[in-house]
């Protein structure tokens, strides 16, 4: 359906809006974006796939908008809504402000000149079980075959080789960098090493004027910032250039990883410095005291010391599984270093302790006392451990693991996937705290929806995967499909023409955040190419190597000239010494320009450029047809 508005002169019209009314009552709802009250409303910025859902037990009805007219441009930008309460959903044009981290709201001012106006959508609607068993599918089928796979087939995002990409982030990190990047030191007696957790702008060799650390220098084996999943790929890396300088680096990571003490088998994620501010040129900046202070911890993202110190954190379950199923993933893959498979044996059975009568495990522990908080504490977050668990019995051969993760993987199916009650330690206690107050285990009403993250989903489909691959039982590759296809509403179909890089396969984050290409993309892209293999179905193999090669789209260096003219235009002093660098994800703060507005300062090796290098080398080893195939 087309609009069509002929302009005799300029008008000024700050809302104009579409409502459609569904015939039949839904109990279902979804939205790209929460607008949780009547002045908020679903930007642009965030159609990465758009679509409005509603549905009841019986019927479907989807809104598309049109992005052939979006291409084409559009005087005043556009919006969706979702009025569930009222039973209401809506397209319409407005101009917009950020409210909070990250929200939109209505901003008067929009002005529409003499002449053609147009604007438009699809409507679609269903009555099959299959389609309401998954509202997802013909919406991602429909945005892929018109829009996503012509151009992965023309070779976006990336039209040239990921390898490159791959050269670019080692020599960053181990040369050009390397004094603010690697750290190397000795403890308990053995020499130890990884990439630092963060730098920023002012710490590149060409930055003109002093230093000043943007967080605690540290190293984290965290669900986000892994170094062991890092040194995954600088371990492939040196195999294959035969460099044995990386591989001592990445094995000096495994041996850092393997220090991390264990406290009745649970261990902390982070080992950090402690740090000082000191005046240079009049000015405070912050710096280390050296790693001869350094002190473990855990993640600071957490609802009891958010964004505080890492001593008194509390022990994160979720990071502590991921750290250990990537011990056996080294163990598997690399040099069955028996230290690896005992280290996980141990952290196992002090997790299946932990397990509650429903199949959930807690989020967090008590720093202290090791008890469980209750936060969260029948979460998604449960999915990995489940995948860990079956990854360990796999190895062992030890039953009563596989149990325990199929009791957890049944729990998140029977109380999380039917509600989509995404809620993760990201969801609320990253960079967008909105709702963490008044809404945790909450809907917004209005929206009849939770705030989501799209990492829970993540971790539920792969471990909905292994289930399947461990029992051959078919109704867990049917919802792994499910939580799959929810997690790629969250991925771009297509190519924004107000997106000043390329971003066609790349993903946001949540229903309350701005992200464009967030380093997630990286992790995802791996679990989105075994779903294609396995179910056939070429969208998913294209939506894959999409992800994959959106990767490495923000790394500044000449083979991404989009990007490149941004970063040049928020940092003037770039040059060949900085090819690498590479921030996590693009527009964050939910507006962008093109002359350097969404751009960020940092670089995070272990969720960017050393992430992105690690999943394509474990693609490259797993998938070696596909990478050939599309030019990789």
């Amino acid at each position: 359906m087309r609009l069509n508005f002929v302009l005799p002169e300029s008008i000024r019209q700050d809302d104009w809006q579409l409502e459609l009314e569904p015939a039949f009552t839904p109990t279902f709802h979804w939205a790209p974006h929460l607008t949780p009250t009547d002045q908020h409303i679903i930007d642009q910025h965030s159609f990465r796939s758009p679509a409005l859902i509603a549905q009841d037990e019986r019927q479907l009805l989807i809104l598309i908008p049109d992005l052939d007219l979006m291409l084409e441009g559009s005087p005043v930008r556009w919006y969706m809504d979702l009025d569930a309460s009222r039973q209401i959903i809506k397209l319409g044009m407005s101009e917009y402000q950020v409210s909070g981290h990250v929200l939109y709201e209505r901003k008067e001012g929009a002005v529409y000149p003499q002449g053609e106006v147009k604007i438009g959508f699809y409507l679609m609607t269903f009555e099959e079980p299959e389609m309401l068993a998954n509202p997802w599918r013909p919406v991602l089928s429909f945005l892929w075959e018109k829009w996503g796979s012509p151009l992965v087939r023309s070779g976006a995002p990336l039209p040239m080789s990921a390898a490159r990409h791959v050269q670019h982030a080692y020599h960053w990190a181990f040369q050009s960098w390397k004094e603010a990047v690697w750290q190397q030191f000795e403890l308990n007696g053995a020499t130890v090493g990884a990439c630092t957790f963060i730098v920023n702008v002012t710490q590149s060799p060409n930055y003109p004027g002093t230093v000043n650390e943007r967080e605690m220098r540290s190293i984290w084996n965290q669900a986000w910032f892994s170094s062991l999943r890092s040194a995954q790929g600088v371990y492939r890396y040196g195999k294959e250039i035969g460099d044995e300088s990386l591989i001592r680096k990445a094995n000096m990571t495994k041996e850092l990883a393997l220090s991390a003490p264990q406290r009745s088998g649970f261990f902390p994620s982070v080992i950090a410095t402690e740090m000082e501010q000191i005046e240079v040129g009049g000015k405070l900046v912050n710096r280390s005291k050296g790693w001869e202070t350094a002190h473990w911890g855990n993640s600071n993202r957490n609802p009891i010391q958010a964004w505080q110190s890492v001593k008194d954190a509390p022990y994160h379950v979720l990071d502590m599984s991921w750290t250990a199923l990537l011990m056996l993933r080294w163990y598997e893959s690399f040099d069955k270093d028996v230290r690896l498979l005992a280290y996980a044996r141990s952290y196992a059975e002090a997790l299946i302790e932990l397990q509650d009568d429903r199949g959930f495990f807690p989020a967090w522990l008590d720093a202290h006392s090791l008890e469980p908080l209750d936060i969260l504490s029948d979460s998604p977050e449960t999915s990995l451990s489940a995948t860990f668990l079956l990854k360990l019995a796999q190895l062992t051969g030890n039953e009563t693991f596989a149990s325990c993760a199929l009791r957890a993987a049944d729990a998140v199916v029977r109380e999380i996937v039917p509600v989509g009650r995404w809620e993760d330690f990201e969801t609320y206690w990253s960079c967008s705290s909105f709702g963490n107050k008044d809404h945790v285990g909450l809907k917004f009403s209005r929206n009849n929806m939770y705030k989501q993250c799209n990492f829970s989903m993540f971790w539920t489909a792969e471990a909905l995967l292994a289930c399947y691959e461990y029992t051959k039982e078919i109704r867990y590759l049917q919802l792994g499909e499910r939580c799959l296809d929810e997690m790629l509403m969250t991925q771009a179909s297509w190519q924004p023409p107000y997106i000043h890089v390329q971003a066609l396969g790349g993903f946001g984050v949540m229903n309350c955040d701005g992200e464009w290409n967030d380093s997630r993309q990286s992790l995802f892209a791996e679990l989105i190419l075994a779903y294609g293999k396995e179910l056939g179905r070429e969208e998913y193999v294209e939506r894959g190597i999409a992800a994959l090669k959106c990767a490495f789209v923000m790394m500044y260096c000449p083979e991404n000239p989009e990007s490149m003219k941004q970063w040049e235009h928020a940092y003037p002093f770039f040059n060949e010494r900085d090819y690498g660098f590479m921030m996590e994800n693009y527009g964050h703060g939910g507006a962008v320009n093109d002359k350097g507005l969404g751009i960020g300062e940092f670089t995070i090796f272990d969720w960017g450029n050393g992430a992105a290098a690690e999943a394509y080398l474990r693609i490259k080893a797993r998938y070696p047809e596909l990478v050939s195939s599309y030019g990789l």
